[in-house]
């Protein structure tokens, strides 16, 4: 059964990523300026306008607000995710699926990691401009690879997250618009400005939101600094959001298919 499973989802995964790569306008217009290119102009304009009138002590701005700028390129992307899945069922392809001996659930594991690998390359770019523009770490090995870790575990969490209204929009711009708070999220934290200089309802806000603690401790790991309990609070919430999202996917999934 495992192994029917596993056969399924990456033969899907692979139709999944021909599909993206053939078309040309999708990967630039959306895949491409959506999910990079966007990050990386409000990366430019916060260093570069902003950037000097915060003040973030010893470290530089670019380093500091750096992973917000990961977290919102990644907000990006799902959308691209949930935008493709609710192509797919507009399209009557799963209803083709659904009369063939294949695991039901490999269509949407498809575009799950069909969304990790766009959004890795995202991150990639990403990291590449900000190295240009003068990002530097000392984070050792262990470091990156924990930087990696949470924030494929994000990916996942906002990927499942972007299913369910990919499953269940009434039309396309439905099926992205979720995003739009997602990529918000970020400004009311600590990826850009320090809680401490935000009014008192605002920064209790942010001081308890996801996006804080989860900033917090790829920051931390950038420095080389101790994370101390801020890592087990974003792990707690990507574990937390992805077990929730993938639940509901789940739901919706089998109530379309129903």
């Amino acid at each position: 059964m495992a192994t029917h499973f596993f056969g399924d989802t990456a033969v899907l995964t692979g139709r999944t990523m021909r599909h993206v790569t053939r078309s040309v306008d999708t990967i630039i217009t959306t895949a491409i300026i959506t999910t990079a290119i966007m990050p990386i102009a409000m990366m430019l304009m916060f260093v570069y306008v902003f950037g000097g009138a915060i003040n973030t002590g010893s470290v530089s701005y670019l380093n500091y607000m750096l992973a917000g700028i990961l977290l919102i390129t990644i907000a990006s992307g799902v959308a691209y995710t949930a935008f493709r899945l609710f192509m797919d069922m507009k399209s009557g392809i799963f209803e083709r699926f659904q009369s063939m001996p294949i695991a039901r659930s490999g269509v949407l594991w498809a575009h799950v990691l069909t969304s990790l690998v766009a959004n890795v390359i995202s991150l990639v770019i990403v990291v590449a401009v900000a190295l240009l523009m003068g990002f530097r770490s000392a984070a050792g090995v262990p470091a990156w690879l924990a930087v990696a870790g949470i924030l494929l575990l994000f990916t996942l969490a906002l990927t499942w997250l972007a299913i369910i209204p990919g499953l269940t929009a009434k039309t396309m711009e439905g099926a992205s618009a979720f995003s739009y708070p997602l990529i918000f999220l970020p400004f009311l934290s600590s990826a850009f400005v320090p809680t401490e200089t935000m009014p008192g309802p605002v920064r209790w806000f942010a001081e308890n939101q996801p996006v804080t603690s989860i900033v917090n401790t790829l920051r931390a790991l950038f420095t080389e600094q101790p994370v101390g309990n801020e890592i087990w609070t974003a792990l707690a919430w990507c574990v937390g959001i992805l077990v929730v999202a993938y639940v509901f996917a789940m739901v919706a999934y089998r109530r379309k298919i129903a």
